[in-house]
């Protein structure tokens, strides 16, 4: 019987060479004892055969990619078993190369299981590791972190280069009972001896708390769920976790105040305003002239080709000179332009006024005009939140858009947005591809796309917001160059 002891702090190439020394010599698995201690490895007096010994007695070992890439895992789990495992299932391969691909053997069944332990763990540590700065008195170039983790199994040098590549802009040690490791901006450095919690909390304790604090959801709580993501013997370690009793204590309660703040329909003037556009309609004296755009604008204001007209307030059609040169196509009313019954009369629509009179285009003589003439939005409190319309309204409310087109008879279509792209080409790709570049359609009028004005006022960061803007008025230039042809 042979006794071999190693470190076994998830070092594959001691087990490794010590596998392939017993195995050369034809030691059968079951004359082995393996075992891991603090004192390295004993390598049970076997000495490395010279070439002659090679020749005369020493088997070949040969193992798959696949087998090194499932002990690399392996080696780093806990379990005392783990090395017998190994070595026996390596001894096996020697006459059966496809050992691995059958699931169902007990060896690569309980080596499996332990390779989906260790990965579990390392999962759990790229998600659970909570930073602490260490605040010092003099000003250092680099903000220094520490953290701990108590990982279930030896992955220290495992997830060590998962870390510097996430956080390599700054110095940090992560230090747990099974190994350490420390990043100083060059160098990655891992440690195996075993290390000791004492680390204090900081403010980002409360930040931690805080968020998750809001992204805790009641109505979504499943504690089975939780608990199996978030195990609690990780809970000490983490500072939002003193929240969590509670926040389930008052689930139920946090629940039932949001079903009492439900989204609601919108308030009463919006039903005040349809019945007076309803109203409006149905007393017009005036009978438009035939084939007019006033007389298609009458008729849009009945339009039911979509269900968006449901929950509209009313129709927002087109509006400038039936004769203009330029038209301006956008993606659909707002929630300002729904309730005023014009297009481009918002947040949006201030954006776009600006961006003409920076350009000198007056919007007296331009068309404008929205690819869908419905306001589509889900109600949130008293707030309409706009939806982006789907394939199949945009496609019923193209018959309106190329009346519009017909009747005004543009020289110059401007797309606002990719949906209005998508309606007067039927393009589905990237508006980026396309923007600013003067191009036909249908064959008597050029089409130019840019950026819906929404866009810009979406961009949190002002610096790109306002090179954006530049490049809006840039696009526009073109529109005016065009319209003073």
């Amino acid at each position: 019987m042979r006794s071999v002891i190693l470190e076994g702090r998830g070092n594959f190439i001691e087990w490794r060479d010590a596998a392939r020394r017993l195995l050369s010599h034809g030691i059968e698995p079951n004359d082995v004892v393996w075992s891991d201690a603090a004192g390295g490895c004993d390598m049970l007096g076997l000495s490395i055969p010279d070439a002659g010994e090679a020749a005369n007695g020493s088997l070949a070992v040969t193992a798959t990619e696949r087998f090194i890439d499932l002990a690399e895992t392996v080696i780093c789990n806990s379990s005392p078993a783990r090395f017998g495992l190994l070595y026996r299932i390596l001894s096996r391969m020697q006459s059966d190369k496809s050992l691995l691909n059958v699931a169902s053997d007990e060896d690569v069944a309980a080596a499996l299981k332990l390779e989906k332990s260790v990965r579990r763990d390392s999962h759990k540590m790229k998600a659970f590791v909570r930073f602490k700065e260490v605040i010092h008195q003099e000003v250092r170039a680099r903000r220094q972190f520490v953290a701990w983790f108590e990982p279930d199994h030896f992955i220290v040098e495992r997830v060590a280069p998962f870390f510097q590549r996430r956080f390599t802009d700054m110095d940090w040690i992560i230090a747990t009972p099974r190994g350490s490791m420390m990043w100083d901006g060059q160098n990655l450095v891992t440690s195996r001896e075993p290390a000791e919690k004492s680390i204090a909390s900081d403010t980002t304790d409360d930040l931690w708390r805080t968020y998750y604090a809001s992204i805790f959801n009641p109505a979504r709580l499943k504690l089975k769920a939780m608990r199996a993501e978030m195990p609690k013997k990780y809970w000490k370690n983490l500072p939002e976790a003193v929240l969590i009793p509670e926040l389930v204590g008052n689930a139920e309660r946090s629940v039932m105040e949001m079903r009492q703040r439900q989204p609601t329909m919108p308030p009463l003037f919006h039903d005040r305003l349809q019945e007076a556009t309803t109203l409006r309609i149905s007393g017009d004296h005036e009978t438009p002239v035939p084939g007019s755009l006033e007389e298609l604008g009458s008729e849009a204001r009945r339009c039911t080709r979509c269900p968006l007209h449901c929950n509209a307030t009313q129709t927002v059609f087109g509006e400038g000179p039936v004769d203009a040169r330029v038209m301006f196509v956008g993606e659909q009313p707002g929630d300002q332009e729904d309730l005023a019954g014009r297009p481009f009369v918002g947040p949006a629509g201030k954006v776009f006024d600006n961006a003409l009179a920076e350009v000198g285009i007056d919007r007296r003589n331009v068309y404008v005009t929205n690819a869908v003439k419905h306001f589509k939005y889900v109600p949130r409190g008293k707030r309409r939140i706009h939806q982006k319309p789907n394939a199949g309204e945009i496609e019923a409310c193209k018959w309106w858009l190329r009346q519009e087109i017909d009747l005004v008879k543009p020289q110059l279509v401007v797309a606002l947005g990719a949906t209005a792209l998508a309606s007067l080409t039927g393009r589905q790709g990237r508006l980026t591809d396309v923007r600013g570049v003067l191009m036909p359609l249908d064959g008597t009028r050029s089409l130019l796309a840019t950026v819906h004005p929404s866009y810009l006022l979406r961009l949190p960061d002002l610096d790109h917001q306002q090179l954006e803007i530049k490049r809006f008025h840039a696009d526009l230039r073109l529109v005016a160059e065009a319209q003073g042809a």
